[in-house]
């Protein structure tokens, strides 16, 4: 019974925080060169300054969270932003797009077993994800914002999403947080990249293997690179939950910069 008091709690605290992201984040609609629709959520300075840059934040949601209601996305991590005392500490864009539910951030291989295998070295942009980086780069170009404070993080999906961004522009972001994600450690090798990373996982992660993360943070550190790196004991997939209840989440993504 207390348990299942506290699942309810829980799912309440949920629904409150999403119901309140859901009244600060503009509904949009962006059409592609080619045509294709994306869905996403955008969220502004309480107060733009003409005479200011703002840091912008691109956060690539997870699998459970496709489809086309352009509401999903928010579930997780969005309440973050639109809280008010994280508004007027951190003054930002953010843009949440949406992911179609028979698409993917991040072209996988769902047979493979090793980070080596479930992500293919040499697969193209996924279509969607191409479609966000043609929107990020006209947000870039229509608002004022601080092209040396950009920012990316995911979970999941997202997280791996987030590390085949960083691949192919590595010269983009100036941090990056993927949350269980993974990458083939091969493409991350080959980069040179300012980024700076913080990764977390749960050890006890049953949907995506913590080895993927581990893998990247090893590679990422014998690179040199600014890369920081949490596992959470006991934790399963959900380990977006004790990251953003890490009392220095938001600091340190907002004092990055390139």
């Amino acid at each position: 019974m207390k348990k299942r008091t506290l699942n309810l709690l829980a799912l309440m605290i949920i629904m409150s925080a999403t119901t309140m992201a859901q009244t600060q984040f503009s509904k949009e609609r962006y059409v592609s060169q080619t045509g294709d629709t994306l869905l996403y959520r955008q969220l502004n300075p309480q107060t733009v300054d003409a005479n200011m840059e703002y840091p912008l934040v691109l956060f690539l949601h997870g699998a459970g969270e496709r489809g086309n209601d352009n509401e999903a996305q928010l579930q997780h991590g969005a309440h973050m932003f639109a809280n008010p005392v994280n508004r007027d500490k951190y003054p930002a864009f953010a843009l949440f797009p949406q992911c179609p539910t028979d698409s993917f951030w991040a072209s996988i291989n769902p047979s493979g077993t090793k980070s080596e295998t479930f992500f293919p070295y040499d697969a193209n942009i996924p279509p969607t994800l191409q479609v966000v980086k043609e929107l990020v780069d006209k947000f870039i170009e229509n608002n004022p914002v601080d092209r040396n404070r950009i920012y990316i993080m995911g979970i999941s999906m997202g997280g791996m999403g987030t590390l085949d961004m960083v691949c192919r522009y590595p010269d983009m972001f100036a941090a990056a947080i993927p949350i269980c994600g993974g990458v083939n450690p091969k493409r991350l090798n080959e980069i040179e990249t300012s980024t700076a990373f913080n990764i977390f996982h749960g050890d006890a992660d049953l949907v995506v293997p913590v080895e993927f993360s581990r893998e990247a943070y090893t590679t990422l550190k014998a690179k040199d690179v600014n890369v920081a790196y949490i596992e959470f004991p006991g934790v399963d997939h959900n380990s977006w939950t004790p990251a953003f209840n890490l009392p220095h989440f938001m600091d340190w993504l907002f004092s990055q910069s390139k």
